[in-house]
């Protein structure tokens, strides 16, 4: 793959791009408090005294999200800090309100990892992982309910977090994109974080500056809260070439955060770019340092499910896919256990093609994914098990799969309701080879004297003929040795 670059008057500019990722925690209770984390409740009404900042109301640590955030800096072979220490970061929003944020600065509790992703072109690459800190959201500001008034909605207020960021390592959008694909994929198996990024449940924050090559680092600028790859993939492209405008123009770019407008497709200023002494982070004095036992550590790590990369490289050994395959195959755990728990007891090959290709033509046809499909794993594998006994034939399978798509049925009872069984009684098959011959005794003539392709001619007049019951191969079979007779 060629290195990415932007042509600008005075040369080539590469891109130095780097991303905290915001994913909240899966736990039903939330950082400091027993208020519900779930989303989409009326608003104000997962709120407890805590999350309001009464006064007098002290934070008490949700142990789970602590197990959850180890979990997730196993999952990227990081390192575990057995004590890290929650701080203030003090700044004022109006759903902030405590006026400051319980965060982790100096200790956090987890170190370095790396993420390794994969380009479309199969290049390979790592990207490392600064560190990984546990901190609370803040509330919600809405503005467009009210003409003069906003309103605040304080449900989110004090969900846990983890910030995940990375090594300014990502030097293009596709890069960038495929970083948080796989980030989000990791989350996902070990059930960490949902990665639901319309729900706001994982965004990230894009730190974008270009320089000359061999040059060091230019100011950065960091784009705030971007929630779809597709966005971060653009406006890291919009502003890496606002600041080569801006570098080559004899300007300066200042260190800022900006705002992505996918539909203007630009960037634009919010605010000068804070820096760490401006938030005046100290120890909460609420909050004791978080120290834990290596042995629980080993426990967590004992049990963690399958990660990705260990899955693709099983599903390519156990049951032969190819690299692609296993991609796309575990892209999703949901995924993933669908197919062993079809191709466990079929025949691998067989499972493999079907649920790439006309399972899941079927789902996308009909807007439906694994969760709500009507054809259960095992209502598949019954299927491709009629194929493998020669009860079916493929032609006729696929018609069969779209009727289960349609009522729910069994292949079983499609097929024995609509008598799709196929005829393997060779002596049918023969009589019904010999009549299309006997009609055809021009095109005999024409095939024994040279024209092989005519041989697909006979075989779909007599799956015509058959209505496609009879078996390919032993229709194969029978006109070879009538054609040379």
């Amino acid at each position: 793959m060629s290195a990415y670059r932007i042509q600008g008057e005075t040369g080539e500019w590469e891109v130095v791009i780097g991303l905290e990722v915001h994913a909240q925690v899966v736990s039903k209770s939330k950082l400091f408090s027993g208020a519900s984390a779930e989303y989409g409740a009326e608003p104000n009404t997962h709120v407890s005294l805590v999350d309001a900042a009464f006064p007098g109301m002290l934070p008490v640590l949700n142990q789970e999200c602590v197990a959850q955030a180890v979990r997730t800096g196993l999952g990227l072979k990081a390192e575990i800090n057995l004590f890290s220490r929650f701080d203030r970061k003090n700044y004022f929003y109006a759903d902030l309100p405590f006026g400051y944020q319980i965060s982790q600065f100096e200790f956090p509790i987890v170190g370095k990892g790396v993420v390794e992703i994969e380009l479309a072109d199969g290049t390979k690459r790592q990207i490392g992982i600064t560190r990984l800190h546990l901190e609370q959201d803040a509330g919600k500001s809405i503005h467009d309910q009210d003409p003069t008034r906003s309103f605040i909605d304080l449900n989110r207020a004090g969900v846990a977090l983890m910030e995940i960021v990375s090594e300014p390592d990502i030097r293009s959008p596709e890069e960038a994109g495929a970083y948080l694909r796989k980030l989000r994929q990791i989350l996902r198996y070990l059930g960490t974080c949902d990665g639901n990024m319309e729900e706001g449940s994982m965004r990230a924050d894009v730190n974008v500056s270009v320089r000359k090559e061999g040059e060091e680092y230019r100011t950065r600028c960091e784009i705030k809260n971007v929630n779809s790859v597709r966005y971060v993939m653009q406006a890291i492209e919009v502003e890496a070439t606002r600041q080569v405008e801006i570098w080559e123009s004899g300007g300066t770019v200042d260190q800022e955060t900006r705002l992505f407008d996918h539909l203007k497709s630009e960037t634009r200023s919010l605010r000068n770019k804070e820096d760490a002494h401006d938030y005046r982070y100290f120890p909460d004095p609420d909050l004791l340092p978080l120290e834990i036992e290596q042995s629980w550590v080993d426990e967590l790590k004992a049990a963690l499910p399958e990660l990705p990369e260990d899955k693709r490289a099983r599903l390519e050994k156990e049951y032969g896919v190819s690299a692609y395959e296993s991609a796309v195959l575990t892209a999703e755990q949901n995924v993933a256990d669908f197919y062993e728990e079809v191709a466990k007891d079929a025949d691998a090959r067989l499972a493999t093609n079907w649920i790439l290709g006309d399972f899941f033509a079927a789902l996308n046809r009909t807007g439906r994914s694994i969760e709500d499909s009507p054809v259960s794993a095992q209502g598949l594998r019954e299927l491709l098990s009629l194929i493998s006994d020669s009860t079916i034939n493929g032609k006729i399978a696929k018609e069969v799969l779209e009727d289960m798509v349609e009522t729910g049925e069994s292949a079983k009872e499609i097929v024995e309701r609509k008598g799709l069984k196929q005829v393997t009684d060779t002596g049918a098959i023969e009589k019904s080879i010999q009549d299309i011959l006997d009609a055809n005794a021009d095109k005999v003539a024409e095939y024994k004297s040279g024209k092989d392709k005519l041989f697909g001619f006979f075989v779909g007049q007599t799956m015509k003929a058959m209505k496609g019951k009879a078996n390919p191969a032993i229709v194969n079979e029978l006109l070879k040795k009538l054609l040379n007779a």
